[in-house]
């Protein structure tokens, strides 16, 4: 008896009906199959929206400073890898961008009234230089 020719259409009949099965769970309609394969094929207005931001404020600051304060940020940096930062009022006093950052000390001296930066100057400490007059006036200057 020659039983491979029936057998060979039977095994090619339940292959491709396995295979339409497998087809119809991935690729079927809403409630059916994988979720990650039918977002492929779905339209962008059907797809779920992410979550917003969460809000940031002045200077990247997590939440709003009170009325009438000034909003600042001092970041001190990583060794020597990353520079210190001083933000007021969302402007960049100094960075390492700016290149006004350097070892050691790093003071911004800004109009009290407009918020201007007047001067930013970074004192060696490391060195063992002298304090530098500016440096006084800076810190004690009204």
């Amino acid at each position: 008896m020659r039983l491979a020719g029936p057998l060979r259409i039977v095994a090619l009949i339940i292959i491709m009906g396995l295979t339409w099965i497998l087809v119809t769970i991935l690729l079927g309609g809403p409630g059916v199959g994988l979720p990650r394969i039918q977002q492929f094929f779905t339209s962008p207005e059907n797809s779920v929206t992410a979550e917003p931001r969460a809000r940031k404020y002045k200077c990247g600051l997590p939440q709003p400073c009170p009325e009438e304060h000034l909003s600042f940020r001092i970041v001190s940096g990583a060794a020597n890898v990353i520079g210190p930062k001083i933000c007021l009022e969302d402007k960049m006093l100094m960075s390492s961008v700016k290149d006004n950052v350097g070892r050691g000390l790093n003071i911004a001296l800004v109009n009290g009234v407009s918020g201007e930066l007047l001067e930013a100057r970074a004192f060696d400490m490391w060195a063992g230089g002298e304090w530098p007059t500016t440096a006084t006036y800076c810190i004690f200057s009204p």
